[in-house]
């Protein structure tokens, strides 16, 4: 599977350049297009990193940032012509993981990408995930933390929210899912995956009062 970059950048002719370049490359780049609406725009590509002009049309590229920052913790690399220090500290403020000024070498550009794409999903530290509210995933037993005590998963359920935090914040496949699933001892069909994730996202959002598991139709499924 590509690594999948997504520009959000307004001057037509850099993004173009730079989606060309990344191309070359083999990643895969999407360019925004709905400058008024960030957040689905990135909902509907569920990327690995986000590039994040500052200067856009309705709203900045700080507002977009910790909107979707709200959602995802994917790796969000400012490309701005900005240079002064204020809006670099504001750019981390807003959860940014890196600022590179304008104008700059594309080949930059990709060894910071390639830099955060590494810190992100190669070297990610073992430790507790936040699901939402008082929800928790433990990540070294495989374990969900709610309250100070642990919610009841059956081994399958634990398997399953494994897989859709590796993958997050892409989607993981039904295919992919039931793969995970037939490690164990027992045999899951389609219609059997799709039970187990109903009574799943039940469970969690009785538990933390929001929906944990999304629905990308047609494709599968992935963590907010």
């Amino acid at each position: 599977m590509k690594i999948k970059i997504m520009l959000v950048e307004d001057d037509e002719a850099l993004a173009n350049e730079i989606k060309q370049f990344l191309e070359k490359w083999g990643y895969q780049a999407v360019t925004a297009r709905r400058f008024d609406d960030i957040v689905s725009e990135y909902a509907s590509h569920m990327p690995h990193l986000v590039f994040m002009d500052v200067n856009l049309p309705y709203y900045d590229g700080f507002y977009w940032c910790k909107k979707i920052r709200d959602i995802s913790d994917v790796p969000i690399l400012y490309i701005s012509s900005r240079s002064d220090d204020k809006d670099k500290i504001m750019a981390i403020a807003q959860g940014g993981d890196d600022y590179v000024e304008k104008p700059f070498h594309l080949e930059l550009l990709k060894a910071k990408m390639e830099a955060v794409l590494r810190r992100t999903y190669q070297y990610r530290v073992v430790g507790r995930r936040h699901l939402g509210g008082d929800l928790y995933f433990e990540e070294e037993d495989s374990a969900i933390v709610f309250q100070g005590g642990k919610l009841d998963l059956t081994k399958s359920e634990k398997k399953i929210i494994s897989k859709l935090l590796e993958q997050k914040p892409r989607v993981a496949t039904r295919e992919e899912l039931m793969m995970e699933l037939w490690s164990t001892d027992e045999f899951v069909s389609d219609g059997t995956l799709t039970t187990m994730i109903c009574r799943l996202r039940n469970k969690l959002k009785e538990a933390c009062g929001k929906e944990v598991i999304c629905t990308k139709k047609g494709q599968g499924y992935y963590i907010t």
